[in-house]
């Protein structure tokens, strides 16, 4: 048992080093960003056949939106055959590359962070493609989420869930919020259901931060007597490439969990994370964990 004990102490502490370096992460790119000279604007603009120009906006007139790019110098493009266009933040800039927007920062493996989708975006998420769930932003601090698991569905007692949560700032790198996760299987009419109400504090900005979460569980009518803790965080390393890591403690007579490591690749709209979840009793079968599969495809803005 002191054996196992030590084991899920070093995860948690090699964890915990993780967090404290997305911490300073976070913290590096703010007071970098804060020197920063102000920039012509950069525009992106997608057109109706699916074309995409990226470049400083040099005006707009009856011909149409005037860009200079990189690859072709100064283009104009037509307002008829325009579908969208947006300025994209300087501070996606690294190296003169842009990065797109973190699409997936709401949420870790499965706990959440305390950012918001923005109203009228929306994300379906699978995990091991049987576990379905969708959020859709009501306001841009309200999300409201639903899923199901599949086999169950099959078998005629679907297990479902909902996920509502509402976020607020608090400072310019730290956010807070809370929610509910409730569970129910309609195989079961004379059991009330399963879930977890919690309270999460982030730190850090989309591509770099750490949360810190406590949440009391419900089974059946009643709530647990003991909180559960969640500490996780993700880094972005480079532009399509990010580190998440997501802990679930328990303190009882000794301290029990589970954490995860793992990698998250990032597109545009869609990310795929590929984890392990373990701990000392899981390392003792299989030393890396517990492989851990989902993807995420981001609607709307």
């Amino acid at each position: 048992m002191r054996r196992k004990t030590h084991l899920l102490y070093l995860g948690i502490g090699l964890c915990f080093c993780f967090l404290l370096g997305v911490a300073s992460s976070a913290q590096a790119q703010t007071d970098t960003t804060s020197t920063q000279q102000p920039a012509p604007q950069r525009w992106l603009v997608e057109t109706k056949d699916g074309s995409v120009f990226q470049g400083v906006f040099l005006g707009q007139n009856e011909a149409g939106i005037r860009l200079m790019t990189e690859s072709a110098g100064e283009v104009t493009i037509p307002m008829s055959k325009v579908k969208s266009f947006r300025i994209l933040d300087e501070r996606n800039f690294k190296d003169g590359e842009y990065w797109f927007e973190n699409p997936n920062a709401t949420r870790y493996l499965f706990s959440p962070s305390a950012f918001s989708l923005r109203k009228g975006e929306a994300y379906y998420q699978n995990t091991y493609l049987v576990l379905n769930s969708f959020n859709y932003g009501i306001t841009d601090r309200f999300t409201i989420g639903a899923g199901f698991e599949l086999i169950s569905t099959f078998s005629g007692e679907p297990i479902f869930f909902i996920t509502p949560k509402y976020t607020f700032p608090i400072t310019e790198k730290v956010r807070a919020g809370a929610g509910i996760l409730y569970l129910r299987s309609t195989g079961f009419d004379d059991f009330g259901g399963l879930g977890i109400g919690y309270g999460i504090v982030t730190y850090g900005n989309t591509d770099n931060n750490a949360t810190l979460g406590l949440g009391f569980g419900y089974v059946d009518g009643s709530f647990s007597e003991r909180p559960i803790i969640t500490i996780s965080g993700m880094k972005r390393v480079s532009r399509k490439i990010g580190l998440v890591t997501e802990n679930w403690l328990v303190p009882d007579n000794e301290l029990y969990g589970i954490y995860s490591y793992g990698l998250r690749f990032m597109g545009e709209k869609i990310t795929v994370d590929l984890a392990f979840l373990n701990n000392a009793d899981i390392a003792e079968s299989i030393i890396i964990g517990i492989p851990y599969v989902d993807f995420v495809v981001k609607f709307g803005k």
